[in-house]
């Protein structure tokens, strides 16, 4: 008795990647590879870093994340800024500081500086692990909500 094959099978060769474009993956991943040894090897600079600038205003306040939407926006003397039960963007910045200081096991309600400076950037820096983000980089609206943390009384 003869089994024709399980119909799972009788198409993998035409569900599988083909070989071409895993090369051509491969070949893309060893040229980044290779240029970037090469800057490195070489001392090349650092380039496309946002310009140094004065600072314009700064705030430092503590993300406190309740779940996967909440977060609570405190001064660093504990008293609440905000309380945010959907926090959108504010959230996503949480999240990443948390799980930066979860790395280095740091406080996760250490103070993280909000900093606008003179040439248009809105950033968010984290002294105790070096992390920081580029706020304005993610649009305007999201930019306008940790520019209404500065504007907080």
């Amino acid at each position: 008795m003869t089994q024709s094959p399980s119909p799972s099978f009788r198409n993998r060769d035409k569900e599988m990647v083909p070989r071409t474009l895993l090369w051509a993956m491969f070949g893309l991943a060893m040229a980044s590879l290779a240029i970037t040894t090469f800057a490195v090897v070489t001392g090349r600079e650092p380039v496309a870093q946002p310009a140094q600038a004065e600072v314009i205003r700064e705030r430092w306040i503590v993300l406190e994340g309740r779940d996967a939407q909440a977060v609570t926006v405190r001064n660093p003397d504990g008293s609440v800024l905000l309380d945010l039960a959907h926090g959108g963007f504010v959230t996503v910045i949480q999240n990443g500081l948390a799980t930066e200081r979860r790395k280095h096991r740091l406080d996760p309600l250490s103070p993280l500086r909000i900093v606008e400076y003179a040439n248009g950037r809105l950033a968010a820096e984290d002294p105790l692990t070096g992390w920081s983000i580029e706020l304005y980089a993610f649009g305007a609206d999201n930019k306008a909500a940790f520019e209404r943390l500065l504007d907080q009384k």
